[in-house]
């Protein structure tokens, strides 16, 4: 556009101020100049015109000075280009850098941008967008890029906003109706995705809240409620929910994203919509959702049915909706790493407008330079190695009417000390370190047999009773049937090891080979004495010891039999 036709700057598309700088393959932001400022005080000076014929108008260099082309005025015809020039704009090249990955679930919508979408200052205004909440010592007071992690993700029931009366409780404080645990694997090579049911009964702890006025109040607890209480009820805000989460599964949430029913209209508008599948057609009057049968694409209102109806599913429960939220999620991520959306300015900026303004944080990760950081290690996960799966239930025992569920106890703790360890329920190749050769040669050689093997057992860092757990493992499945529980160690260390004599090598590197353990593990030293008095080695265990039979250089393991999906596959809702 023209000078004239440009208006004033606050009402130019922020879209068209995102410019493709061909060099480096990526769109930078070029914010409208203030007022023009002369380079020296002093009075401007007209530029020399050449008057020389077809160049009248046209201004020329000061000797040592380049002067860009003259813009084309609205309605000529554009120049030809000149030979050997090119008269098209070089082919956009796909950035690494701008991948995002996006969550968003029922009522909660999770979206963060990395550094190659935009510029500094615009990153800032994106962070004023965003909500944060104090939640005090129920999460971590910064973000960690080399550890694992864990976003708690929760979508309320809070009505805001026009055209949502027909949804959530009438009156609702925001109760946690959408729960997903995101963990992130210390090495990015998966995530664990776990839906916590609403209805899952679920004891309460005392919880500290930052009122609005700045002073604390304790929220007191509740035995033997409902999850979703664990938000809003009684006042209480998201720290709640996170220390309800720690204790009911052992995990320690270190941060929370949270948003409402606006979120998924927003947010599925601003990406184009979403591909859905459907088994059967879908016509429920309760959610006003109408599909046909097969594929669709939905945003906005109809996004919003699609993942809040329980009439249009399998039992019409809350645990068939969580299913079909998960496949949702699914397609949004498929979506958002392969679409046009990722080099479209337009769509990004309309993204990352309604996903910050949608999101409330805890205020450890509400810096932009910390979301830059969540989404740069977000997207190095493989969509084919992010699961989806529920908290393993049954129905309530104490209820005689089936409303609520509790977890269930023959599944449920393997699940939770599975994302607890980092332990993938995909299996993935671990990349392991390349260890000196001097060490590495400790592998290498013949083995004993297990039933040679005489090792003794010490806990030096790993949760009580780790030791008689592996003893039992090694005896009954291993076939170590010399092996003892010689009881704690005198030190707690961060590593497993196992330290044997010369002459116990083959031994050392059958029970290396059995636990999964590295060169580095190994130290050659001196046996010990047995409760036989014969001469044994010393197997301790660490902190990064992951459970009985569980290899230490495994990245998954052999999970519960309980039902799961994956972000690649593409499924129907049925």
């Amino acid at each position: 556009m023209d000078a004239q036709g440009r208006g004033r700057a606050d009402d130019v598309d922020p879209a068209d101020q995102w410019v493709l700088n061909p060099r480096t393959g990526e769109y930078e932001l070029r914010l409208p100049p203030s007022a023009p400022q002369p380079a020296v005080p002093g009075p401007r000076r007209s530029a020399p015109r050449d008057t020389t014929e077809g160049a009248k108008g046209r201004r020329t260099a000061a000797p040592g000075r380049e002067v860009p082309p003259q813009r084309r005025r609205r309605g000529t015809p554009p120049e030809e280009p000149a030979p050997g020039r090119r008269g098209r704009r070089p082919a956009k090249k796909k950035s690494r850098g701008r991948k995002v990955l996006m969550w968003t679930g029922g009522t909660m919508a999770f979206v963060v941008l990395a550094t190659g979408v935009g510029g500094y200052l615009y990153l800032k205004h994106l962070e004023g967008n965003v909500t944060t909440t104090d939640v005090g010592d129920a999460g971590s007071s910064s973000f960690k890029k080399d550890e694992a992690f864990n976003i708690l993700i929760v979508g309320t029931d809070k009505r805001t906003g026009e055209g949502n009366e027909g949804y959530g409780d009438k009156g609702s404080t925001g109760h946690a109706d959408t729960t997903i645990l995101l963990h992130v694997a210390k090495d990015r090579s998966n995530a664990t995705a776990l839906s916590i049911p609403r209805d899952m009964i679920v004891d309460i702890p005392d919880c500290p809240t930052t009122q609005e006025d700045g002073t604390e109040k304790i929220v007191p607890g509740s035995t033997g409620v409902r999850f979703n209480t664990s938000l809003g009820q009684d006042g209480r805000d998201a720290g709640c929910t996170m220390r309800t989460v720690k204790e009911a599964t052992g995990i320690q949430p270190h941060h929370f994203m949270m948003a409402d029913f606006n979120a998924v209209k927003t947010l599925t508008t601003a990406v184009g919509g979403v591909k859905v599948c459907v088994e059967h057609a879908v016509d429920d009057p309760k959610s006003h959702l109408k599909l046909p049968a097969g594929e669709s694409q939905i945003e906005g209102e109809q996004a919003l049915a699609f993942l809040r109806t329980r009439h249009s599913f399998g039992n019409e429960g809350d645990l068939d909706r969580i299913k079909v939220q998960q496949q949702f999620l699914g397609s949004l991520m498929r979506q958002m790493s392969s679409s046009d959306t990722l080099t479209s300015p337009t769509k990004l900026i309309k993204l990352a407008e309604a996903a910050t303004k949608a999101l409330t944080v805890d205020s450890a990760i509400g810096k932009v330079g910390t979301l830059k950081d969540i989404a740069l290690e977000l997207k190095k996960v493989p969509t084919k190695n992010i699961t989806f799966l529920t908290v393993p239930v049954v129905d309530n025992p104490t209820e005689k009417v089936r409303a609520t569920v509790v977890p269930n106890p023959s599944k449920a703790p393997q699940v939770f000390e599975m994302i607890a360890n980092d332990i993938s329920f995909t299996e993935v190749k671990k990349k392991e370190k390349k260890e000196a050769a001097a060490v590495a040669a400790r592998l290498k050689g013949t083995k004993s047999d297990p039933d040679e093997v005489r090792v003794r057992i010490l806990n030096g860092g790993a949760p009580s009773g780790s030791a008689s757990q592996e003893l039992n493992y090694l005896q009954l499945e291993a076939g170590v049937t010399k092996s003892e529980n010689a009881g704690n160690a005198p030190e707690e260390l961060k590593k497993t090891t196992l330290e044997y004599a010369p002459d116990q090598a083959d031994q050392a590197r059958r029970l290396a080979d059995i636990l999964g353990l590295s060169g580095s593990a190994m130290k050659p030293g001196e046996s010990v004495t047995n409760s036989q008095g014969l001469p044994a080695m010393t197997l301790t265990l660490g902190k990064d010891f992951k459970g009985a039979g569980v290899k230490l250089d495994a990245a998954s393991i052999e999970t519960p039999e309980v039902e799961k999906s994956t972000a690649d596959k593409v499924q129907c809702a049925s």
